[in-house]
């Protein structure tokens, strides 16, 4: 049994491999042609010799540029290249980048190329914030055709945070340590900080002490503190400022210290007592002195006591008792009784609780 022969011719178009510069593909025209008889079977498939290739294959490698971490303030740099995947030359006419911290260089347009042929240029990354960043590289020919790279990048840097950001010690007695305060550092950035150096500077430098609990380093997110006491070396306002030398842009960063010294301290009026002439054996007027608190702490007394060579023929009444409040007075009354004739001198000392203590006052007279 036999049967006629036949020819079919189909027709399709063939798509071209992808070219390594290009993420487009391009077709030709193709045709199958099957032969079939009774003893076989014959399939032929061609193309036509002619590159039917659409104008404004520009092809850009690779399809995306991912930086990963940069430091903020250093930059990275990577290679971009353009292919013609044609046979037809064209022209790079535009090249425009996007995004914060990324810019293109080695590239001078207008720039022809014949077909097959490439070059390159760079993309910069240079973060100038931490965190993540995102752009685009895009490249048009003269085709109208353009090809858009993504971009993407992470700035990395430390950040300082510091709570409180001043500690006020308030009153503290002079020569007494104050309880200590912390001041927390937090390292907000996306990178370690690293402590290089930690002081106390300022007028009164030396009033303040600090304890470093932090180490040389604090992990990014993390936080640690610092421990800060005041121990007053005389009264009045003090003022320093504790320093943390790191490596986050515009160190060393502070935080501003205060206090307030206290201590009494004692003003005696007049400077001594002379009683003149005073027969032997016969008690003088009294004679007052007038003792007041000059500083901005309570004075305690301790002791009044008369000594000196002649210290019997002098007497005192406390009238201040055992305190005197900062900025109040009181007064001691003194007299003579002179116990033979001749100069006689002694002193009233008070012991106290003012720095200079004890206070010391003349006292004099003759006996007639």
């Amino acid at each position: 049994m036999s049967s006629p022969n036949a020819i079919l011719l189909h027709s399709f178009r063939w798509r071209r491999p992808r070219q390594i510069v290009s993420r487009q593909t391009s077709r030709r025209p193709a045709y199958w042609v099957s032969f079939l008889s009774p003893l076989f079977l014959l399939t032929a498939i061609f193309c036509l010799t002619s590159d039917a290739v659409a104008t404004g294959r520009l092809g850009v490698s690779p399809e995306r540029l991912s930086f990963g971490n940069v430091k903020v303030g250093s930059n990275s740099t990577k290679i971009l290249t353009l292919g013609n995947a044609t046979k037809k030359s064209l022209t790079v006419v535009e090249a425009t980048v996007s995004g914060s911290g990324f810019t293109i260089s080695g590239l001078s347009l207008p720039l022809t190329l014949a077909g097959g042929q490439t070059t390159t240029f760079n993309v910069t990354f240079t973060p100038t914030v931490p965190g993540a960043c995102t752009g685009s590289v895009t490249v048009s020919d003269n085709t109208g055709d353009s090809q858009t790279v993504p971009l993407s990048g992470t700035g990395t840097a430390p950040a300082v945070s510091l709570s409180p950001a001043s500690l006020s010690f308030g009153n503290q007695a002079v020569g007494t340590p104050g309880a200590a305060q912390s001041v927390t550092l937090t390292n907000t950035g996306n990178a370690t900080l690293t402590i290089s150096s930690v002081t106390i500077s300022g007028a009164n430098a030396g009033d303040f002490a600090q304890t470093n609990t932090c180490g040389s380093s604090v992990a990014a997110g993390a936080n640690c503190s610092f421990s800060v006491s005041f121990t007053p070396g005389a009264s009045g306002s003090r003022s320093a400022a504790l320093n943390i030398s790191d490596n986050v842009s515009g160190s060393p960063q502070s935080v501003s210290l205060g206090g307030t010294g206290t201590a009494p301290a004692v003003s005696l009026s007049p400077a001594s007592l002379s009683f003149g002439n005073e027969p032997v054996g016969t008690p003088s007027a009294a004679q007052n002195v007038t003792l007041t608190n000059t500083g901005n702490a309570t004075l305690s007394i301790s002791s009044i006591t008369i000594s000196g060579s002649n210290a019997a023929d002098f007497a005192q009444t406390n009238n201040c008792g055992s305190s005197v409040a900062a900025g109040a007075n009181c007064s001691f009354s003194v007299s003579f009784t002179p116990g033979a004739s001749g100069n006689r001198t002694a002193a009233l000392s008070i012991t106290d609780g003012a720095p200079d203590s004890p206070e010391s006052l003349p006292l004099s007279g003759t006996g007639t």
